[in-house]
């Protein structure tokens, strides 16, 4: 009864362990689309990104000594496992909470439509955060594209990078090319701006979507 009972016991142990030990395979890579226009679905005027900003935005900061002490609290975000925040040489890394939110679930967004698409992983590049009017003082110096009323001023607004990514997995052997992860990354926009959590104007010289959280 004793040894029955032992063999049981050892058959439940390899039923529970030879699961687990098992990597899942990943599944056929299935085509990657996006059926729209770039410059079409992301065409919000700055107007309606500065009114967005006014709304639930800061009032805009002189300088980085004065960041302590804007009129809203601020998060500071910085590279996690959904994105990446690139050097900042014009901006300083602090949003207002719902665009710090809208930040992470683009990030996430983005990375649950890859794994559904059966493709590697990737973070997103975020390259401009909020400015302070020093700042944009400066930037206007090197980019006469460079507004003076941004909606950067209110910790409301990130710059997204189309062109560049991270792959989470250097050891994955499928590389997904910047394309394509721009067509994910704008049907996971689209999403959320059809949800109206955000303005979004697709920043062609940039490289970039300019993305106003509401």
């Amino acid at each position: 009864m004793k040894r029955t009972h032992h063999a049981l016991l050892l058959l439940l142990l390899a039923t529970l362990i030879i699961p687990s030990a098992c990597k899942e395979k990943r599944g056929e890579l299935k085509r990657i689309w996006y059926n729209g226009s770039y410059n079409r679905d992301f065409n919000d005027l700055n107007e309606l990104h500065l009114n967005a900003a006014n709304a639930i935005g800061i009032q805009p900061i002189s300088s980085r000594e004065e960041a302590k002490h804007a009129s809203r609290k601020m998060v500071e975000i910085k590279s996690n496992k959904y994105y990446e925040i690139e050097e900042l040489t014009h901006s300083i890394p602090f949003l207002v909470p719902e665009a710090a939110k809208l930040l992470e679930d683009i990030g996430k967004n983005f990375q649950d439509s890859l794994y559904n698409h059966n493709a590697s992983l990737y973070k997103i590049k975020v390259t401009s955060v909020t400015r302070t009017v020093d700042d944009i003082q400066s930037l206007s110096k090197r980019n006469i594209n460079a507004s003076a009323n941004s909606a950067h001023l209110f910790g409301t607004t990130v710059d997204i990078s189309w062109v560049r990514y991270t792959k989470i997995n250097e050891k994955d052997t499928l590389n997904i090319d910047s394309d394509r992860l721009k067509m994910v990354l704008a049907m996971v926009l689209r999403d959320l701006k059809r949800a109206d959590r955000c303005y979004i104007k697709h920043e062609r010289q940039q490289g970039c979507f300019h993305i106003t959280a509401r």
